[in-house]
């Protein structure tokens, strides 16, 4: 044991479960949260200081070589966060902290500063013979000379100004000036406005809401909640349009006002614009920003460095904004709680959801979780009094509740999976100057091209699995592994020039409408079509006109949006998911229905849904449609208590990758082995398996699995610890990769 003063404890972004310790020289200051550059083997690397020590396990330690932050990137908050997340998901701790910073700091560079330019006064009487001929200086120098005579002046302005004035290349030209003297330059702190970094479309004053009488109580009861002395979650269950958003915004107001910050998380990239818009008209005088992958680099930087010096008062952002070092954080927000989308499914596989809780336990600050179809382990948490529940019944004003039709379709003849009847539907409700949505969770033209001659059927040779038509851009594309090729004409095995599609997709769908009603815009929202930045908002802004209109779209569609012109739903081909061999498969199915449905009859008008089935007496369908999305979980708890199942079991899964076939499963029966030696079973750990992974074949690797399920969460993750110490040192053939998912939502 060596006792030597200023041990640092640093994390770096490579797979290790430790940290690792390092000397800091007697002169070189250096803070938790800072990132430093440390001797690692024979390179150099990139480590992130996670303790401050007197005490190592080691003899002899290395020096860091050099400190790169006069503050730490890193709040002591977010950073306890991380150190956590670390041990309960199973992931080394370095990757789990490189993996939530932006690139930019990832890469060692600095956190971004803010040029500002003026006029050099001392040369003003040279200006017009070192210009005499630098017609596009003068421009430039000309709008400088008038604005930035007598203060600094940041680059937005004069970018601004100069490509309207047509100077495109408006830097160089600065830099040039600065060349001749006649301009100066520095780098200050970034300023922040009370407005976004991120444009949005149709962006008016706050209108007064008066809240309902249901709506008033809520809010006084969170008032009551929040002021007890150890704060517990709230479940806000308020049915689609009983105005959850509302109440967000009177809860954080007082804490606002009080200095602190925000933290607003939300499932979807997709949900971020429309919920800045409405905090942006309510919030006027406060900073608010968006935190979430479709930004570039310089723009997460910005960011994370406003977040951090407290100037940046409401984040809004996707599950990785959990980690963002919000130094002075009073509440946090999850929309949409029950989404499947807030759990990271590759690599650090994390829940945004429940580490949100974690956060907000740690500093005991309030956080509320809203959803219409809350999941299942937050009505099960309210049933322990974990969670207080409070609930919404109904909509605001004159609107109510849409009236579902189950369409029975057996034996019915449909025009790319539309009926008849929902065809007469829509030109009803468009006649009456009215917006339709329908709803298919299955993007492109068909899941299946085959030649009806020969039946050669477009698989992917990577996954094992068919290839769906994208008619638009006339390819194949795998879903899975993203790979593609080009579609001809001809069948490639029999040269048959009729090959076919089976099924429909989102683009099939829009081209059949287009031809039923050529006069009506047809608004396809899915991956495909907006991919590119801006895509969506764009999109949307059509709806929001209010004129007739026809949504067709997948999930992006399900939550959250609220269009006042919209009166009719459709949702198709939903029959999958009633026989899915995934437990959780049911649950899913009806937190989408009851979503989707919720677009409906959000305005003056009342709503209408028909849902499409060839299973119209499934009890699912029956119980959610007569007694409610509630009555179902409540019968969905009972079967998952009955089979020890989440949230009354706990699970691990460990999944091994392998170029052949049989290495993986050799690879896991060696660690079901050993940790039944190791007596997993009468601790009360089950191992299920190894098997093949229902998908046993994606982007060329072999795929299985072990899960493991206990009643105790401390024994599973007593036996997970062993494993991932066995797993490091088997011996491994076949190109073995393995990784654990902690409470998996994903079995496939």
């Amino acid at each position: 044991m060596t006792a030597v003063k200023n041990i640092l404890r640093i994390a770096v972004n490579r797979p290790f479960y430790s940290l690792l310790d390092y000397q800091c020289p007697d002169g070189m200051e250096v803070q938790i949260g800072c990132r430093v550059r440390v001797p690692l083997g024979y390179s150099v690397s990139l480590g992130i200081v996670v303790e401050i020590t007197d005490k190592s396990a080691f003899k002899k330690l290395r020096s860091i070589q050099k400190v790169l932050d006069k503050k730490p990137i890193l709040v002591e908050n977010s950073l306890k966060l991380l150190h956590w997340a670390s041990r309960y998901y199973h992931h080394p701790i370095g990757l789990v902290i490189f993996n939530t910073i932006p690139t930019l700091l990832r890469k060692g560079k600095p956190l971004p500063s803010m040029t500002v330019w003026k006029v050099n006064g001392e040369l003003l009487d040279q200006a017009d013979t070192l210009l005499k001929r630098a017609h596009k200086q003068r421009v430039v120098w000309e709008f400088m000379l008038k604005f930035a005579s007598n203060q600094w002046l940041s680059e937005q302005p004069i970018q601004e100004e100069l490509i309207s004035k047509g100077v495109i290349n408006w830097r160089s030209f600065l830099n040039q000036l600065k060349n001749k003297k006649l301009l100066i330059n520095q780098k200050v702190e970034i300023e922040y406005t009370t407005l976004s970094s991120i444009p949005v479309i149709g962006l008016s004053k706050k209108k007064a809401v008066i809240l309902t009488q249901e709506q008033q109580e809520v809010l006084a009861q969170l008032t009551l909640i929040y002021q007890a002395k150890k704060v517990k979650p709230t479940l806000l269950h308020g049915i689609t349009g009983s105005g959850k958003t509302e109440i967000y915004l009177r809860t954080v107001e007082p804490i606002l006002n009080a200095g602190q910050q925000v933290l607003i998380l939300v499932p979807e990239i997709g949900l971020t614009s429309q919920l800045l818009r409405r905090f942006q008209r309510y919030f006027p005088q406060y900073i608010i920003a968006l935190l979430h992958s479709s930004l570039s680099d310089g723009e997460r930087s910005f960011v994370w460095q406003g977040v951090q010096n407290n100037k940046i008062k409401i984040l809004i952002g996707t599950r990785s904004a959990v980690f963002a070092p919000l130094k002075n954080l009073g509440i946090i927000v999850v929309d949409e709680e029950h989404d499947n989308s807030f759990k990271q499914q590759h690599q650090f596989r994390y829940h945004g959801r429940d580490l949100a809780v974690k956060r907000a336990y740690d500093l005991n600050i309030p956080i509320i979780l809203g959803s219409a179809t809350p999941a299942l382990e937050s009505l099960q948490n309210v049933e322990r009094e974990r969670y207080h529940y409070l609930r919404l019944n109904s909509r605001p004003g004159t609107r109510i509740r849409p009236d579902i039709l189950l369409q029975d379709i057996r034996n019915m003849r449909l025009e790319a999976g539309i009926s008849a009847f929902l065809l007469e539907e829509i030109e009803q409700h468009l006649s009456a100057d009215n917006q339709v949505m329908l709803f298919l969770n299955r993007r492109g033209f068909a899941p299946v091209l085959y030649c009806p001659a020969c039946g050669w059927h477009a698989i992917c040779q990577s996954c094992d699995t068919h290839m769906t038509y994208h008619a638009g851009m006339k390819k194949i594309i795998c879903h899975h592994c993203e790979y593609e090729e080009y579609a001809g004409t001809n069948c490639p095995d029999c040269d048959h020039s009729g090959i076919t599609t089976l099924g429909q997709g989102t683009e099939r769908i829009e081209h059949v409408l287009q031809t039923h009603f050529p006069a009506i815009p047809v608004v396809r929202i899915d991956r495909d079509t907006t991919s590119r930045k801006g895509a969506l908002d764009n999109k949307l802004a059509i709806v929001r006109q209010g004129k007739p209109v026809i949504l067709v779209g997948t999930q992006m569609l399900t939550k959250g949006h609220d269009f006042p012109k919209l009166t009719l739903v459709g949702i198709l081909n939903i029959d999958q998911f009633l026989f899915s061999i995934d437990y959780r498969a049911q649950e899913q199915l009806a937190q989408q229905i009851v979503q989707v449905s919720g677009r409906a009859g959000r305005g003056n008008s009342k709503g209408r849904v028909i849902l499409q089935t060839s299973q119209p007496e499934h009890p699912l369908l029956i119980s959610l449609l007569s007694k409610g999305y509630l009555n179902v979980a409540k019968q969905l708890l009972s079967e998952r208590q009955k089979w020890n199942y989440p949230p009354f079991g706990f699970q691990g899964l460990i999944r091994v990758t392998a170029s052949n076939k049989d290495s993986g499963l050799v690879f896991l029966q060696q660690l079901s082995d050993d940790l039944s030696l190791l007596g997993c079973q009468d601790a009360g750990v089950t191992l299920w398996g190894p098997a093949p992974s229902p998908m046993e074949k994606r982007a060329n690797r072999y795929r299985s699995q072990l899960l493991m399920s206990a009643s105790d969460r401390i024994v599973l993750h007593q036996f997970l610890s062993q494993a991932i110490g066995k797993l490091q040192v088997y011996k491994k053939s076949g190109n073995i990769k393995w990784s654990i998912d902690v409470d998996p939502l994903n079995m496939l």
